[in-house]
């Protein structure tokens, strides 16, 4: 039989894959935010090697030198400096790999972890599904920050105790998620018709249902991604997290609160790039959501 799509290369038939991208594209404010995670990602990988001072190199002859594009301000440090004297953009360049790079880090385990414990959870019976499921109410009814910081304060203050925290904390809510969708995705006709043609269980997760649960995963990755980002700043900002002279966001903005009338680009600027990654994860987020719904449709 004569193949079509040679004839017509319109009726061309797409992947589900080239599906979801051609509806993500059509997105404006999805592509926006792409472009804009990526050069997140590019600051947190490269950013630390172009820099042009150290994070704790201080200059006393430009203490609380305003920005540049103040009458007081010097091009040489762009963003101003801080009460040290220690460049602004440089911190905050840096400051990206230890608040979005690790809160990337500490998704990518919570993910892993989480979402095979679910999945296992989801595919059983009896017992020890009941278990996981009102344990997992349990640890649910704490939020996140909360779990974190008691996490912290028993293990001591430190960015790596922090981060340990932080993944603790966001591993049952990928369960949690997992676990309905596989749950719900168990329920249904064609599983039960792979189970009775003798498919395993290894086969049924693999082609069956981890298609089906993508986009939860997909919808439950960004959220967490945007509350670790928001978790690691306030356990820095609290003093818990990242010690001086790592210039972790939130550090930089507990640090220069007494600062806000005197200096407050020393405040605003780290605000403006947490609130920066935030928004542009849910965009991201957003539009890949949207894309496989419409994909499925």
């Amino acid at each position: 039989m004569q193949d079509k799509s040679n004839i017509y290369p319109e009726l061309k038939i797409l992947s589900p894959m080239e599906q979801t991208w051609a509806a993500y594209r059509r997105n404006p404010l999805a592509m926006a935010g792409l472009w804009c995670f990526l050069l997140l990602i590019a600051i947190t990988l490269f950013g630390p090697l172009l820099v042009p001072y150290g994070i704790d190199e201080q200059h006393p002859t430009h203490l609380l030198l305003a920005p540049s594009w103040s009458n007081n301000g010097n091009i040489d440090y762009f963003l101003g400096t801080d009460d040290l004297g220690r460049d602004m953009l440089s911190r905050l360049v840096v400051g990206a790999r230890l608040t979005f790079g690790y809160a990337l880090v500490v998704v990518v385990i919570a993910l892993v972890v989480g979402s095979a414990i679910g999945i296992l959870g989801g595919m059983s019976k009896g017992l020890k599904s009941s278990v996981l499921h009102h344990l997992l109410d349990t640890l649910l009814s704490i939020p996140s920050l909360l779990l974190a910081i008691l996490v912290v304060a028993i293990l001591g203050p430190g960015l790596f105790n922090t981060l340990i925290a932080i993944t603790l904390a966001l591993i049952p809510p990928f369960i949690r998620a997992t676990y309905n969708a596989v749950h719900a995705e168990m329920q249904k006709e064609y599983i039960t018709a792979s189970r009775l043609d003798g498919s395993p269980p290894f086969r049924i997760m693999r082609l069956a249902i981890l298609p089906n649960i993508v986009e939860t995963l997909v919808t439950q990755t960004t959220r967490t991604l945007s509350a670790a980002i928001l978790d690691i700043s306030a356990v820095g900002f609290l003093g818990l997290g990242a010690q001086s002279p790592q210039p972790e966001w939130g550090a930089m903005l507990g640090d220069s609160g007494d600062l806000i009338y005197l200096a407050p680009w020393t405040v605003t600027l780290p605000g403006i790039a947490i609130l920066f990654s935030v928004l542009v994860t849910n965009l991201v987020g957003e539009g890949i959501r949207e894309a496989l719904k419409e994909g499925n449709d």
